[in-house]
């Protein structure tokens, strides 16, 4: 092994500073900057050699030398409580986001939104996200613009801060009905909103009962679907209602796939189906009845509620029809106007619904019974953040082709 020169030697005992490479480090640098760090020189070093044997470097006194603390930058990205995971709310559905918090045992992050005079969207972390797991729920319900582009500032602002994964919550996809080209010269919202939510930033998306199942191939993210039905045949079976007098119907002959998986998971129930001709949007005509009602409990499943039309002229159909009782199911209550007034005409025994959209107290009425999804999506993001898988009971696909 080669023996250091004198020059070597000498640069070794002056420390860093006088080093060349760290004068190449430094070079440039104010001396005011934090990583100007200023050492004290010590004398060159003399090497002799003592009774012919090779000269040696003594150790420089460690006195001689100044500890060097380095600036820390933010706060930790670890939590007291070991996890990476942040979850974080915007303004549509607070209340949904604090029970998803509270299942999970952690706390919201903290996020400034605001909106300014002319009702342009500002949004800041408060906190640091860099290299963690971020969720963001927020559904895009009335008003779905408003909502859904304070989601996507959410997004950049995540991206901007280095977050490693960032999952969009949307426990409400506001845009899925305008899945295909019905007519000619139409829009396909639903890509168009797929493809605005990928470009913001997010690494995946989850939803929960989107209007139809092909729109997860809008996007090119993963997207992890969950059904709110587990929540209301949970809430079924917990009803003393014999399993021989219920029926499931569909609304429509687009829904029979999801009532025919909701009927077979509720005692393998008998289907009916009710055929009806729309003339126009949130209008509809029911023509007839597929299936036997007569005397029986009729449970209708659909995936959403908006103006009700569709489901209180099927209601009206199955009472003519003689249905002993009709309940109204639904995960998606958007509940458009006239939508409060059919529903509580005396139709219905009951209408259940989710909290995925958050509902005013003017929109209640006595018929109407909310569950929540907090568990289901909360079971949800912490097998996503552990990389199993979310195919699980009793929160299961249920089945639906």
């Amino acid at each position: 092994m080669p023996l250091p020169s004198s020059s070597s030697a000498a640069a070794i005992a002056a420390g860093p500073a006088a080093s060349p490479l760290a004068a190449r480090s430094l070079r440039g640098r104010p001396r005011s900057s934090p990583f100007f760090v200023k050492c004290q020189r010590v004398d060159p070093l003399k090497l002799r050699a003592v009774n012919g044997a090779p000269p040696c470097i003594p150790v420089p006194d460690s006195s001689l030398w100044t500890p060097i603390t380095m600036p820390v930058f933010g706060d930790n990205k670890v939590r007291k409580d070991g996890t990476r995971l942040r979850i974080f709310s915007g303004t549509a559905n607070p209340s949904l986001s604090q029970e998803i918090a509270s299942y999970m045992g952690l706390e919201l992050g903290k996020i400034n939104i605001k909106r300014f005079a002319d009702g342009e969207i500002y949004v800041q972390l408060q906190e640091s996200v860099r290299g963690c797991d971020v969720f963001l729920v927020q559904p895009s319900c009335p008003p779905a613009n408003e909502n859904l582009m304070e989601l996507l500032i959410m997004i950049d602002a995540c991206r901007r801060a280095s977050a490693k994964n960032i999952t969009a919550v949307i426990p409400y996809f506001g845009y899925a009905r305008s899945d295909r080209k019905s007519q000619g010269r139409e829009s396909i919202a639903a890509k168009l909103v797929a493809n605005m939510i990928t470009e913001a930033g997010a690494n995946r998306v989850l939803v929960s009962d989107l209007h139809s199942s092909q729109a997860m191939g809008y996007f090119d993210i993963p997207v992890d679907h969950v059904y709110g039905q587990p929540v209301i045949l949970d809430y079924l079976a917990s009803k003393t209602i014999c399993s021989n007098d219920l029926v499931v119907v569909s609304p429509d002959v687009g829904g029979v796939a999801r009532a025919r998986a909701f009927a077979k998971k509720l005692s393998d129930a008998p289907l009916a189906i009710v055929d009806k001709r729309r003339h126009g949007h949130n209008v509809a005509e029911v023509m007839n009845l597929i299936g036997d009602v007569k005397g029986k409990v009729a449970v209708m499943m659909d995936d959403m509620i908006d103006t009700a039309g569709t489901i209180a002229k099927g209601a009206e159909l199955l009472h003519q029809e003689g249905a002993r009782e009709v309940y109204a199911c639904c995960t998606h209550a958007v509940f458009s106007p006239p939508a409060i007034e059919r529903l509580s005409s005396g139709l219905f025994q009951e209408v259940i619904t989710t909290n995925t959209i958050p509902l005013k107290e003017d929109k209640n009425f006595p018929q109407l019974t909310i569950l929540s999804v907090a568990n289901l999506l909360g079971e949800t993001i912490w097998r996503v953040h552990d990389d199993c898988s979310v195919g699980h009971e009793p929160y299961s696909t249920l089945d639906i082709d």
